[in-house]
């Protein structure tokens, strides 16, 4: 037997009611200048021709879809991973379901332009309300409500949620610092996003606290993923007055350092000190002393702001800080004083 796919259009549904098809929209985008009686028919139409199953269906008859979006640059990364671990557990806990929306590479479409683009088509039709993870963009346009995480802008025109990134670098700086270490190899993430900003920043104000030299040779620009950070750890490591130690802006980007550090023989720690930010499962494996920012838990509150939004719900802060905390593990040794 041969089936063919047939694909039930707004067209199909005006003819079958007996109306225009602006008629039929003007009930799926839930006006109320239509009969109540023509309302009827046309949602039995829908149903009767399975065109029930198309979110904008789902959102004439309540609207609303019971559909809450995540808009992420690439999840294929461990910390995208861990951030949806954390929406999918605020959204097991709610009426909602979860539609992921990914262009696969932040190099691809990483642009404000593009995010806006994401945002017209999701929440002005399809979905409740977005999480956005690492926007560039600082305001949208958009019907539905909006969360970030770890946005371009501090304090953007939206809900957002944050880590203590300037204490978490300063945290890990100063525990490096306090090993012995004086000169630090420092390899910074996205340089449009305010983590990296304030992860910079925490470096350069803990070499300053104890009196050290910021040295530029030292601080080279990554961005967050780990091709670029092998290429920096082969600069730093190269120069002529390497560094003792050298402080990843992400576990990501340490993972980088792991690589060519075994391609050159050398080994962490006996070699060289290590110190990563994020926590994620990979860290633990490698015993990589790193700056814990909760990801999951990012996820889970701002699954739950959004949530909280679309329920007419007034946030009491705009802003959401997670705390960040150092784990301590066993890539770091102290560092002999020469005499």
């Amino acid at each position: 037997m041969r089936h063919t796919k047939q694909t039930i259009k707004i067209q199909d549904v005006a003819q079958a009611a007996g109306v225009s098809v602006s008629t039929v929209s003007r009930v799926l985008n839930g006006k109320v200048d239509v009969a109540e009686e023509t309302q009827a028919r046309i949602q039995q139409v829908i149903e009767r021709l399975g065109y029930t199953s198309s979110l904008a269906a789902r959102s004439m008859r309540g609207q609303k879809t019971n559909l809450v979006g995540l808009i992420m640059p690439d999840i294929a990364f461990p910390y995208a991973i861990e951030v949806m671990k954390g929406v999918n557990r605020a959204i097991a806990e709610s009426e909602y379901d979860l539609l992921v929306y990914t262009t696969g590479d932040i190099r691809k479409h990483g642009t404000a332009l593009h995010e806006q683009q994401y945002v017209s088509l999701l929440n002005n039709s399809i979905t409740d309300g977005l999480i956005i993870v690492a926007p560039a963009e600082a305001d949208f346009v958009s019907a539905a409500p909006i969360v970030s995480i770890d946005p371009l802008a501090m304090n953007p025109n939206y809900p957002s949620v944050h880590a203590t990134n300037y204490q978490g670098a300063l945290d890990a700086m100063q525990y490096l610092i306090g090993l012995g270490h004086q000169r630090i190899g420092f390899i910074s993430g996205r340089t449009e996003l305010e983590s990296a900003t304030r992860r910079l920043n925490g470096y350069r104000e803990a070499l300053q606290r104890a009196g050290l030299p910021v040295d530029q040779a030292l601080i080279l620009a990554g961005d967050y993923t780990t091709e670029t950070a092998m290429r920096c750890t082969r600069e730093l490591l190269a120069l002529e007055n390497p560094p003792t130690a050298i402080f990843a802006s992400n576990d990501q980007s340490a993972l980088g350092v792991f690589q060519v550090t075994r391609e050159l023989g050398l080994r962490i720690p006996e070699d060289l000190s290590l110190v990563g930010f994020d926590n994620i499962p990979d860290a633990a494996y490698l015993n990589l002393t790193t700056v814990d920012q909760f990801i999951g838990e990012m996820g889970y509150i701002a699954t739950k702001m959004l949530i909280d939004l679309i329920g007419g719900i007034t946030l009491v802060e705009k802003t959401h800080q997670v705390q960040t905390e150092l784990v301590v593990r066993s890539s770091c040794k102290i560092l002999e004083k020469t005499k």
